[in-house]
């Protein structure tokens, strides 16, 4: 997608917020366009009172860098709308997250949102999930072995994400993600009650059911699906 594309989806994402909303602040390229907007709108004076929560300290540190003042679940547990990315969606809305290594705290900020909208570009799209995107899952370090096998018995090919220079990726949270490639996924609630049996397993990257709008960006412009498309 290129990046007027992404900025016109990031724009639109934020043309949902008012002002006094608690926000969640999702991580990813197109995400950050979002966080820009969003600085540019509370300098102008345009929004007033807004607090966002964000999804990983990268998210953190541009939030921090461009003034948009930060808060915690501890002191607002409810959100009001979450603008976020996702690697992969389906017809029915459902997501594959974590791409980014943010997979646990978007998981948290998506459940505990009113509204979660999600920026994705045209190649995001699937009929199924898996078709484009292996399911990212946040292990316990002690337990990685375990669930590399029992990810491998549900008929994944599973590997451990890896850094540049061969050594492990580590989350915020200091877990370690294997990337699980199912293929095609025609029981996606099935896969996510398995891993989620798991004590080893700390989340997985399957958002089923989460996601209230979708701003698609293509050639052809923006378009939006809701929740209410697909009941």
């Amino acid at each position: 997608m290129s990046e007027e594309l992404k900025k016109a989806a990031a724009f639109r994402a934020v043309a949902m917020v008012a002002t006094g909303m608690v926000l969640g602040l999702g991580t990813g390229t197109t995400t950050r366009f979002a966080l820009l907007e969003l600085a540019r709108r509370l300098k102008s004076g345009e929004l007033k009172d807004i607090v966002g929560i964000p999804s990983s300290l990268q998210t953190e540190q541009i939030a921090l860098s461009e003034g948009i003042p930060l808060t915690d679940l501890e002191n607002h547990p409810r959100i009001d709308l979450t603008i976020d990315g996702a690697d992969e969606v389906d017809d029915e809305l459902n997501l594959i997250k974590g791409g980014g290594g943010a997979l646990l705290r978007e998981k948290v900020l998506a459940q505990n949102s009113s509204q979660n909208v999600i920026i994705v570009d045209q190649s995001k799209i699937s009929h199924q999930l898996g078709k484009k995107w292996a399911v990212p899952v946040e292990v316990l370090p002690f337990a990685l072995g375990s669930e590399k096998q029992f990810l491998t018995d549900l008929g994944a090919e599973v590997s451990l994400r890896t850094l540049p220079d061969g050594q492990p990726f580590r989350t915020d949270q200091d877990n370690l993600i294997l990337d699980a490639a199912f293929g095609t996924i025609r029981e996606p609630e099935k896969i996510a009650r398995a891993m989620e049996q798991r004590a080893g397993i700390i989340e997985h990257g399957l958002f089923l059911g989460l996601a209230t709008r979708v701003i698609i960006a293509s050639e052809e412009g923006i378009s939006i699906r809701s929740r209410e498309d697909v009941k």
